[in-house]
This record gives structure tokens, sequence and C-alpha cells, in this order.
């Protein structure tokens, strides 16, 4: 009668079995809990990328056993592979920083927006979007603009681009803040102030409604539409902007004479 195998036997069956294993054999391989297995099976002769790009989707790997997989493929690292290692949240900063270069502008886009990435991840392909925006093709930019986050929708913002603009203004991510600091900012223009006054997400808000009335770009048609529905403190504010041309002066005059304000 067979004597059951010991746990120490077992592991050790296991331990070979992943230096030997034949391809099929590891996928099942790549789900054992153990980290020591996982080291292991990376040794093994029958290991493609394959294999390493679904190892690469679990969230419990250590961060040796990643640093381990980009040690031993570093010189010919695909871009699947690179991808795949950056995604994984064991994956170092260093390491990290390192491949985002290599990926492409929608991918890091995704990477930004991924709820399982960390918050370093994240940030550091934020960075990376950042710095490619300036070259960026135009297609490009209003991809980001629909589907980016709050920090790249904001820089998106800033350029002032028509034809991105609207798309921006429409982003859920977008936040107030980066639309009224656009609105102070030196690329705010007629047109993409006027954009913000007839969007209905940010017409009524009336910090946005007081810092286009400031800036000295605005068309005139706003003070003749939104005036009379100004407090009589914000009125006098507006009367004492140096950044007011002599017709808004007039209409704001106007305003203050019908109010019989002093």
């Amino acid at each position: 009668m067979n004597q059951p195998t010991s746990p120490s036997a077992q592991e050790a069956k296991k331990l070979l079995l992943s230096l030997t294993a034949d391809s099929s054999e590891l996928y099942s391989l790549l789900q054992e809990p153990q980290q020591d297995i996982l080291f292991t099976l990376l040794k093994n002769p029958n290991l493609h990328e394959d294999h390493l790009l679904v190892l690469l989707k679990r969230r419990d790997l250590s961060e040796d056993l990643v640093n381990t997989i980009y040690q031993r493929h570093r010189d010919n690292l695909s871009h699947r592979l690179k991808l795949a290692l950056v995604r994984n949240p064991a994956t170092g900063g260093a390491l990290v920083r390192s491949l985002l270069p290599h990926l492409r502008l929608f991918e890091l886009a995704s990477l930004s927006a991924l709820p399982g990435a960390t918050p370093d991840q994240k940030l550091a392909a934020e960075r990376t979007i950042l710095q490619r925006l300036p070259t960026a093709p135009l297609g490009h930019k209003i991809t980001l603009a629909r589907r980016g986050t709050a920090t790249v929708v904001a820089a998106l913002l800033k350029e002032g681009q028509a034809q991105v603009f609207e798309i921006c203004l429409s982003n859920p991510r977008l936040r107030e803040a980066a639309v009224f600091q656009f609105l102070r900012g030196a690329t705010a223009r007629a047109e993409t102030i006027s954009m913000i006054a007839r969007h209905e997400r940010w017409k009524q808000r009336p910090n946005l409604r007081l810092a286009i009335l400031k800036n000295s770009k605005t068309p005139e048609i706003w003070f003749t539409l939104w005036l009379p529905q100004v407090s009589a403190p914000v009125l006098q504010q507006l009367l004492l902007s140096h950044k007011q041309n002599p017709a808004k002066k007039r209409l704001l005059e106007q305003e203050k004479k019908k109010r019989g304000l002093a």
C-alpha cells in the first residue's frame, strides 16, 4: 500500500514539474499561489511570452518576481510585455517610469484611468501624457479630451484649441477649478469664453460667471444677458475693474442707473 506523500515531497514534485512542464501544463501552474513555484517557472525552457502575459495579469505578484521577469527578458522585451509590466500593480516606480516612454498615447491614457493601477503608476502615466501633448496630433487630442483624466483634460483645456475645447467641457472628469483657471489665463479667447458661457454644465456657476464678466476678452453679449441678474456688490466690483473697455463700462453704468444705485 502506498504511503501518503508528505507536504515537502509534494512541493518538491511541483518544483520539478515547474522546471519540466510543457507549454499546456504551464498555464495551470501559473495560478499557483506559492511565489517559489512561480520563480521556478521562469526557468522553464518551454515558458514563452503568452505565459508571461497570463502571469502578469495576476494582482498578487511580488515586486521581486516582476523584476525577475523584466531582468530575464529586458534584451528582447516586446511591446506587449512592456505594457503588461506597466499595468501590474507590483511593478516598482522606477521600472514603470523607464517603460512609460515606450507606450502609445492611448495606452498611457488607459493606464491613468485604470481602476487597479497604483497612484504612482497613474501619476507617472499622466506626466508622460502631458509631456507629449504639445506635439500630439489633433485627432489624438480629441480622443484624450473625451477619455482623459481630470489632469489631462485640464491641460488640453488650457491649450484653448477650439476643436478640442468643447469636448473638454463635456468631459465629466473636468473640474470647475480648471475652468476657472482657464478664464483667468492668457489663452482664453472670445470664442472659448463663449463656449463656457453657453455650456449647460458651466453657464450657471456663479464663480465662473463672475470670471467671465471680469475677463477683458469676453464678448459684450454676455454683459447684456447677465448684468440684470448680478447682485449690486458684484456690479460695483465690475465697475471698479480696470479690464473693462468703454463699451462694457457703458453697459455697467446703464445697469447701475436702471437700479437707481449711487
